[in-house]
């Protein structure tokens, strides 16, 4: 359960006040969430991710240089309005368009889309980019009903690697869409998360027993079985994920992937990697390479116990993107072009920005909305 909080209704906006104060060489905080402690390059494609707190690192963590230039964070496992998202998507814009990516829930596609509308008349190409990968939420006739979840780590990760290699906005969509539609993931769940304030969890599992292809919100998944052993649960989750290959994948043996095995909050890295083990075995023996693999804390939600394997299926461009330099708070790997770090003793602004706040102020809109939105998913 979450033990350490103020009132419930301010979690969110105190989590990313702390956030900030403690990342500035990453990020500053505006009106509705981070961005960038550097600003985008000129006509450079801005790549704004988000959605609902609570899903550390998601999304605040991944924002910094070959990741996203901002991040819109909404309150506990709650969208954030379009005000939100346009006011980081305006803070972050250079000239080259906006590409705004999120999972897709009904309440992010509602708020981004509204703000991609608002954008656009505004003059600021926009662009929006759902992502889809998790298997267990929709048939594979209709994946645009799937939800996202830490699949978004490889197309947040695409589209902007590609922004930094100086794509097009359309380029960019492009290698975004492209990553979606090769990325699957499928998770297990062995009880659910207990909210700032709430009574308790949000879902149960009966003792022994596990909850098969639920979302990281608990949404309920396609059934129960008993409680695997470490090497069950591998065998569960990649035979699952390998009996739906991706178009242009005709079959596993010989090709490459991005492995994800994420934590969802109470297993922990050890027992990641004793699953991670049997996953590496299992792939190879079908004859899959696994690319640069991330074992660890990548999409949470907060205290539930599981975990969940996402594969995104390579080729040659989607390899050059996944395995891209990044520099942000929670996700590094390779190398990226320096960046100028904000100017010393100010905890929040680049050197010359003296407007942006010193932490992010909660607004009148996140605060009124917020005893709503924890209310409604603890009732």
């Amino acid at each position: 359960m979450t033990r350490l909080f103020n009132a419930p209704e301010a979690f969110a906006d105190e989590a990313l006040e702390g956030f900030v104060a403690a990342h500035r060489r990453w990020v500053r905080p505006v009106s509705g969430g981070v961005v960038r402690a550097v600003p985008t390059e000129p006509g450079q494609v801005a790549v704004v991710i988000g959605g609902g707190s609570g899903h550390y690192p998601a999304f605040s963590g991944l924002v910094g240089p070959g990741l996203a230039h901002g991040a819109a964070v909404g309150n506990v496992f709650a969208s954030p309005s379009a005000r939100q998202v346009r006011t980081v998507a305006q803070s972050v814009h250079a000239g080259g368009g906006v590409v705004l990516m999120y999972g897709n829930y009904a309440g992010d596609v509602l708020h981004f889309g509204q703000a991609a509308q608002q954008l656009t008349a505004e003059g600021v190409e926009t662009r929006t980019v759902a992502v889809t990968d998790d298997i267990s939420s929709a048939s594979a006739d209709e994946r645009d009903k799937r939800r996202g979840i830490a699949g978004d780590l490889p197309v947040f990760k695409a589209a902007a690697a590609a922004a930094e290699q100086g794509r097009s906005l359309d380029e960019v969509v492009l290698a975004a869409r492209h990553a979606g539609e090769r990325t699957r993931s499928f998770g297990i769940a062995f009880g659910g998360c207990t909210l700032p304030g709430a009574d308790g969890p949000l879902f149960t599992v009966a003792e022994g027993r596990m909850a098969v292809g639920l979302g990281i919100h608990g949404e309920p998944g396609i059934g129960e079985q008993d409680v695997p052993t470490a090497d069950e649960a591998a065998e569960l989750l990649v035979s699952t994920l390998l009996a739906e290959l991706p178009e242009g994948v005709a079959q596993p043996r010989g090709e490459r992937a991005a492995v994800i095995l994420n934590g969802l909050g109470t297993v922990k890295y050890e027992e990641l990697f004793v699953v991670y083990r049997r996953v590496a075995q299992l792939l190879a023996e079908a004859g899959v390479e696994a690319v640069e693999p991330e074992v660890g804390e990548l999409v949470t939600s907060f205290d539930m116990a599981g975990i969940s394997l996402t594969l995104c299926w390579l080729d040659e461009d989607l390899e050059a993107l996944w395995t891209a330099g990044a520099d942000t708070p929670a996700y590094r790997k390779g190398a990226v072009a320096a960046q100028a770090a904000p100017a010393d003793g100010d905890a929040s602004a680049p050197a010359g920005d003296a407007s942006a706040p010193a932490i992010p102020a909660a607004t009148e809109e996140s605060r009124a909305t917020a005893a709503t939105a924890v209310a409604a998913l603890t009732a």
